[in-house]
């Protein structure tokens, strides 16, 4: 399989995982159908979206292709029906969502990259791929922001984003850099979940 198809596919994937994620936090606070299909759509789409408009990429990605709006709407059924099962499935979907913001991370680096753009700025729009759609995604809904808070979450995006960019100045075959950025995303929030890392609050 072309790096570009399995990108596409596990793009789509983590759409689907982040449409569920934001449903399963609506149902929590007892929105009706509609909010919460809309906290589902913000959560898979708002990250990319505010990247896509402050790089100048328009339409932005999901305009241009519907296979991101049916698997939105997949995801919304999911966590209808399964919504217990993905409740008992936590530390399936933790897994899920660390995959997802490794993935979107290069998948934002490769798009500010293609349009130009400096290696600083393509690390901060990569971070703002996989994290800002949380972010719209706790404000709708009255919570804090996971990446305001103290636990370590924009960070490792950043730090897998400056993984990525030195291993694109190697000859490794561009899957394995894929593969290698997101173990190392996956393995630091696993890390940083395990042992309660935090940075300090402010004073």
């Amino acid at each position: 399989m072309e790096t570009v198809d399995l990108v596409y596919i596990v793009d789509l994937a983590g759409t689907c995982v982040f449409a569920i994620s934001g449903w399963l936090l609506a149902s929590k606070k007892q929105l009706d159908f509609f909010g919460a299909s809309v906290i589902a759509f913000v959560t898979a789409i708002g990250g990319g979206t505010i990247r896509d408009l402050l790089i100048g990429s328009q339409p932005v990605g999901w305009l241009q292709d519907a296979n991101y709006l049916i698997v939105i709407a997949v995801g919304i059924l999911a966590g209808m029906f399964f919504r217990k099962v993905f409740e008992r499935l936590r530390k399936t979907m933790f897994l899920f969502d660390s995959i997802g913001i490794g993935l979107f991370t290069i998948l934002g680096i490769q798009k500010t990259l293609a349009l130009g753009l400096s290696p600083v700025v393509a690390l901060i729009m990569g971070t703002i791929s996989a994290v800002f759609g949380g972010v719209l995604r706790d404000t709708f809904v009255n919570e804090i922001p996971l990446i305001f808070r103290k636990e370590i979450y924009a960070t490792v995006c950043l730090a897998g984003g400056g993984l990525y960019l030195l291993l694109q100045q190697s000859t490794i075959d561009p899957g394995v850099q894929m593969i290698v950025t997101i173990t190392f995303i996956i393995a630091i929030r696993i890390l940083v979940v395990v042992k309660n890392w935090s940075l300090p609050s402010v004073k």
